[in-house]
């Protein structure tokens, strides 16, 4: 079987902030800044580069530093120099890329994770400290899976430890492939036994009514302590409702490709750039985190062995899944192939031809009896009232 390398990140918040940590934390952005100013006017878009011009005069000037802060300083100023000119580019950023957050990146050099005894250990200039966390539940999943780098973040909350753990999974060889067509409001799954479900989520429902309280807040009330906190109050209600629906949902898609070994989802990844609809169509479907739901969607099934592939999603909504000719609207949400009489919910029309295409792409001849719906068939709708 071959293996697979899944990563998920857990966050860890400290029980004591020891002095001098917020000094580390002021010589660190410090340091980021600096390499990025290099970067910036010697157009420097290497790490290797990077560290080797500009290592020596940092250690001279920064000598009780461990030197694997520099390294990792390196790292990130060459990310935030690489996603600058990116935007700069498209006509998205102006002026010199600035360093602004409380935030160290750390490599395994620099600290050490203990999920038994529930302590980190991270070497400062000072010392190496051992720091405390609160326990999670989630966080026994991690106790087999492999440390790798991490991210130490101050907010008004309290010092965060964001870890990256990595995984080696056995994918199973598909047997076949189940489609998944996401859409605002439901997602849809062709099966490989020729059946259609159809799940409702009503997440653009509890994306619009958090939007609109929001807006409330900002027409009501000034600028000011109180407005950003029930903003924020909001805002994490509305993470959190979201969070639980695609974990469940997840779980469900999860459950019905087990059985077949594949699951095959659109490649959305430049989706937003097409995005050109009217004002309230642009920002709703901008405000929906579909890439989460795939990554969600990824890790689970992963972790069950199952195949997971990314499909090209050109007119995977506008082309006839039986014959390939063009579809036409006929009514709400329902498409009609001219050619050969095909008609079909848009959705549904959308999770099959994701299906085909991860055959082809597998190299599967679709069977002829898998092949008769050009006559119609039923699709099964669920009202899953998954963020109760």
């Amino acid at each position: 079987m071959p293996l697979e390398t899944i990563k998920l990140t857990a966050k860890f918040k400290l029980k004591t902030i020891p002095e001098g940590l917020g000094s580390l934390f002021s010589t660190y952005r410090e340091i980021v800044n600096l390499l990025i100013t290099y970067a910036f006017e010697n157009n420097v878009t290497s790490f290797y580069r990077l560290k080797k011009e500009t290592y020596k005069g940092l250690r001279k000037e920064y000598p009780e530093l461990p030197s694997h802060y520099l390294y990792t300083a390196c790292q990130m100023a060459i990310a935030i120099f690489k996603s600058y000119r990116k935007r700069r580019r498209k006509g998205k950023a102006k002026g010199k890329p600035v360093f602004k957050k409380d935030v160290i990146m750390l490599d395994d050099h620099l600290f050490k994770l203990d999920l038994e005894t529930k302590t980190v250990k991270l070497s400062t200039p000072q010392r190496r400290l051992s720091l405390k966390f609160y326990p999670a539940k989630y966080h026994e999943r991690f106790k087999d899976w492999k440390v790798g780098q991490a991210w130490l973040v101050k907010t008004p909350k309290g010092v965060f430890l964001h870890v990256v753990f990595s995984k080696e999974v056995k994918i199973r060889e598909p047997e076949a492939f189940v489609g998944v067509d996401l859409n605002e409001n439901n997602v849809t799954l062709s099966l490989p036994n020729g059946e259609f479900l159809q799940i409702i989520t009503h997440e653009r429902e509890v994306r619009t009514g958090y939007f609109v309280k929001r807006r409330k807040i900002q027409r009501k009330i000034r600028a000011g302590k109180k407005r950003k906190e029930l903003l924020e109050k909001y805002g994490q209600r509305e993470r959190n409702r979201l969070n639980d629906l695609y974990h469940k949902l997840a779980n469900k898609i999860v459950e019905f490709a087990e059985k077949y070994g594949g699951l095959a989802l659109e490649d959305l990844t430049e989706i937003r750039a097409s995005i050109r609809y009217s004002a309230e169509m642009n920002g709703r479907l901008h405000r929906w985190s579909f890439r989460k739901l795939q990554s969600i969607i990824e890790y689970k099934a992963k972790l069950k062995g199952i195949k997971v592939v990314f499909v090209n999603p050109a007119f995977t909504s506008s082309l006839c899944p039986i014959c390939g000719g063009k579809l036409s609207p006929n009514g709400h949400r329902v498409l009609k192939c001219s050619n050969c009489g095909f008609e079909s919910d848009r959705d549904a029309v959308g999770s099959w031809n994701i299906r085909l295409k991860a055959l082809k792409m597998w190299g599967v001849s679709v069977p002829p009896e898998r092949q008769p719906m050009s006559r119609g068939w039923k699709v099964t709708r669920y009202n899953y009232m998954f963020q109760k």
